[in-house]
Order: C-alpha cells, then sequence, then structure tokens
C-alpha cells in the first residue's frame, strides 16, 4: 500500500477511534448530569403540588402536565428538530394525607395498577415498572401538612434528552470527517513531495556519475535516508573505479606475457634449427604458465573482493608450512636457497586450509623470487599474546622503505627488482588475511637484511 494511503488511513481511524471515545465518554456524562437534572425537576415538582390545595390538586389532576412544554420552556409552539420523541410524556401525580388517603392524583394511574401502590417510607427517587413500561417515581413526604407527594415521570424523557445531546455532538463531527479526509490526502501528499523529489534524483544519476544526493532541500526526518543513499553511492562509486582499474591492470598484465608468447611461438615457427625452436617453445610453455598463474590470482582476487565467506576450522599452522616449503622445494633448490621452519609445532588458528596454504604459497614464492642465491627463508610460528604470528623472512636486498606501503597494491613490484611476476601475491595475502580477521605487518629480514612479512592471526577460543 502506497505511504500516502497508508498514513491517511491511519490518521483517519485514530481520529476516529478517539472521536469515538470522547463522543461515548460525552454519552455518559449527559446521561448522569440529565438523571441528576430528572430528579431535581421531579423533586421541585414534587414540592410545588405539596403547596397545593386539594381543589388546586384535582383541578390539576384532571388536566395534563406534559414534560416536554417543560423542555421547551413553556412555549406550546416551540419545536425541537432534536426531540422526535412520539411517545407520552405527561407526568403523574398523587397526593396523600397523614392518613394515607388519597387527596388527588392522576386518573392514568388507575389505568396503569399504579393507584395503591405502596408509597416508599422515605423521600427520594426509584424506577419502577407501570404498564410494562419503565417510569421514573420521585417520593415527597411534607412533614409540615402531613402529605405525601408522589411524581411519575415516563423513562423514555431522559433517553431522548441525551440521544439529543449525543447527537448535537456527533452531527459536527460526522460533518467534519470527509473535510478532515482531504485535508490529510493533501497534507500528506504535500509532506511527501521531497520523497518524489529524491527518488528522481537517486534515478537521475548516472552510472558513471554517482555524485552524491545534496541532502540541504529535504526535511531532517528523512536525511539520514539521503546520507545512507550518499554512502551507498560513495561505495558503489569506489567500487566501479576499482574494478576499473584491476580490470585495466590486468588487461596489461596479460598483454605482456600473450604478446611473448606469441613472439616465441612465431619464433618456432620460422626457426629451422631444432634446438632454437625446442628453446622458444619452451618459453612459450613458460609464457602460458605465466598467464594461467597471472589468471588464477586474478579469480582468486575476484572471489576475495566478493567477501564470499568460506567455512572455517582449528587448523596446525606449521603443518600448512611444512606442506608449502616441500612444494616450493625445487624452486628453493634452483636458487640454492635454504629453507628453515621453527617456532610452535602444535599453535592452531581458526582458517581454512587451502587459503592458508595460498597464503603463505605467495609469501614463500616473493621471498625465493626476490632472495637473494644460496640464501636464507625462514618461517617461524609464534603463539603469544593470544595471537598466532606467521612469519616469512628472507635475508636478500630487501625493498626500499618508500614501496613499503605500496606492497599489497595489484599489480605493484618493488623497485629494483628485475624477478618476473603478476605484481598480485601481497594482494592476495592481504585479502586472504582480511579473510579470517588476520593482521598483515612488514619489517627487516634475517640480520636486517631483505624482508619480512608476518600474518598475525588470533588464536581460537579454548573450549571449556
Amino acid at each position: 500500500m502506497p505511504i500516502r494511503r497508508r498514513l491517511m488511513l491511519l490518521v483517519l481511524v485514530s481520529i476516529s477511534i478517539v472521536w469515538g471515545v470522547a463522543l461515548l465518554s460525552s454519552y455518559r456524562q449527559a446521561s448522569r448530569e440529565v438523571g441528576e437534572w430528572e430528579n431535581a425537576r421531579l423533586a421541585e415538582l414534587a414540592q410545588i403540588l405539596a403547596l397545593l390545595s386539594p381543589q388546586d390538586l384535582h383541578t390539576l389532576a384532571e388536566a395534563r402536565i406534559d414534560v416536554r412544554e417543560e423542555e421547551r420552556g413553556g412555549d406550546p409552539g416551540a419545536n425541537d428538530d432534536d426531540d422526535d420523541d412520539t411517545l407520552p410524556r405527561d407526568a403523574l401525580f398523587q397526593v396523600r394525607d397523614a392518613q394515607n388517603r388519597v387527596l388527588a392524583g392522576s386518573p392514568q394511574l388507575a389505568a396503569l395498577n399504579a393507584w395503591d401502590l405502596p408509597v416508599p417510607p422515605h423521600s427520594g427517587a426509584q424506577t419502577i415498572a407501570l404498564g410494562g413500561k419503565e417510569w421514573h417515581s420521585f417520593t415527597l413526604r411534607n412533614t409540615l401538612l402531613g402529605h405525601t407527594v408522589r411524581v411519575f415521570e415516563p423513562a423514555n424523557t431522559r433517553s431522548d434528552l441525551v440521544s439529543g445531546v449525543a447527537r448535537r455532538i456527533a452531527r459536527p463531527l460526522v460533518i467534519a470527517l470527509p473535510v478532515l479526509a482531504l485535508v490529510v490526502w493533501f497534507s500528506v501528499g504535500i509532506s511527501l513531495a521531497p520523497l518524489k523529489t529524491l527518488s528522481r534524483a537517486v534515478l537521475g544519476r548516472d552510472i558513471n556519475r554517482l555524485e552524491p544526493v545534496d541532502s540541504g532541500s529535504v526535511p531532517k526526518e528523512v536525511r539520514p535516508l539521503v546520507d545512507a543513499i550518499n554512502h551507498v553511492l560513495a561505495r558503489l562509486q569506489y567500487s566501479l573505479e576499482r574494478q576499473r582499474a584491476f580490470t585495466a591492470d590486468a588487461a596489461h598484465e596479460l598483454k605482456t606475457p600473450l604478446a611473448a608468447i606469441k613472439v616465441q611461438a612465431q619464433v618456432a615457427l620460422g626457426e629451422p634449427d631444432p634446438q632454437r625452436q625446442r628453446l622458444a617453445m619452451e618459453r612459450v610453455v613458460q609464457g602460458v604458465d605465466r598467464s594461467a598463474r597471472l589468471a588464477e590470482h586474478l579469480l582468486l582476487l575476484a572471489r576475495l573482493d566478493e567477501h564470499e565467506k568460506v567455512s572455517t576450522s582449528q587448523i596446525v599452522a606449521a603443518a600448512i608450512a611444512k606442506d608449502t616449503i616441500l612444494a616450493n622445494d625445487q624452486t628453493a633448490r634452483q636458487k640454492n636457497i635454504r629453507v628453515t621452519l621453527a617456532g610452535d609445532m602444535h599453535a592452531t588458528i581458526a582458517a581454512e586450509p587451502v587459503l592458508t596454504g595460498i597464503l603463505l604459497d605467495n609469501l614463500i614464492d616473493n621471498a625465493i623470487k626476490y632472495g637473494r642465491t644460496g640464501g636464507t627463508i625462514e618461517v617461524t610460528v609464534q603463539k603469544d599474546m593470544g595471537r598466532v604470528r606467521l612469519t616469512v623472512r628472507d635475508d636478500g636486498p630487501g625493498v626500499a622503505p618508500d614501496d613499503l606501503a605500496h606492497l599489497t597494491n595489484r599489480f605493484f613490484r618493488a623497485t629494483g627488482n628485475q624477478a618476473t611476476g603478476s605484481g598480485l601475491g601481497l594482494s592476495i595475502v592481504e585479502r586472504i588475511a582480511e579473510h579470517f580477521d588476520a593482521q598483515l605487518y612488514f619489517g627487516a629480514g634475517i640480520g636486517k637484511r631483505g624482508l619480512a612479512v608476518e600474518v598475525s592471526f588470533p588464536a581460537p577460543a579454548v573450549v571449556s
């Protein structure tokens, strides 16, 4: 349901409920006040009758005491739109002397079998049934004259008055409700106009230009929504820029090995010497391997950038490190590099074995690739201060201080390094570390030479 219609219905339903409660409360209050007023009026009429002579009482008994004329202020020609009661509304009376003899009374009491009704012992009001209908009665005992006066009035007089009061209260409310509905409809529409302006502003954003939405012209209540939209637009803009840069860099990095493969393939096709042809084909294979490795790294980074969560388990860090060292043993032998493993052989981390192996493989491969021939690589596992630290350090030429801050940038290569590589290894290490809430640090290597890369994992919680 649209917000405008929902708000209008909520407002109107709320107002109707409040009006209904107010009308019911007013009706009950009016009913109490009318009852008190009617009792007072009957008491006043009884006091007047108590002062009349027997002759006047007989004359009055033959006449009629019309209650409706009293309500209209005694004007027989008056008319009240709210007084549509057509039932008889004559007040009846009966006066008795001290010996309980009837001095005078309305003849209608005999027809109602009320002529010989027992007289209440005390003065006061009561409700009785006469002729199958309710009547209000008031008894007055005049101690000075010794007379007892009873006045009877149909019960419909009070309900008629209360109904009239209720109609007077409800009539303006019923008339005002449709007017109020129109006012609410237009008011809600005017109040929601900024949302329409905001929606047009968001829809008008070009995918290539995601400028923030101006929040100066929107109401204060809508600003959190605008701020949230601007935050999403900023993140989307950053993601698009990063994707464009990644795509451009990837295309550039793939272009170089593919061009080399093409050149070596052309050499192999045009070279009559079998030995040189074989050498060209070996370089083609090397180029294909480099391109395949680059493609694997790109796919892995794409997975990590999408924040694909993988299940974790407690794994022994030293065991993963040992397997990774063995996997890189042949490459290390080619450069006569000795790789050692030391530290806590039983320390565990909460991670995933394959990704942890890729992380260590990139660190050890970089250390071998950029380390010195005949050098040393140390892999250590240490547990302290609630952390498990995996460190790979070498004694090679190291990295210039200005380059340390850029080592995790994609496709970055340190100044002066001639080794071939994709420039994605440490980017992958950083993303895997973030994936498992680990921290990445760079420092000096063995004997303050070379480079040391430390990945600090939070130690798994001990299950008691």
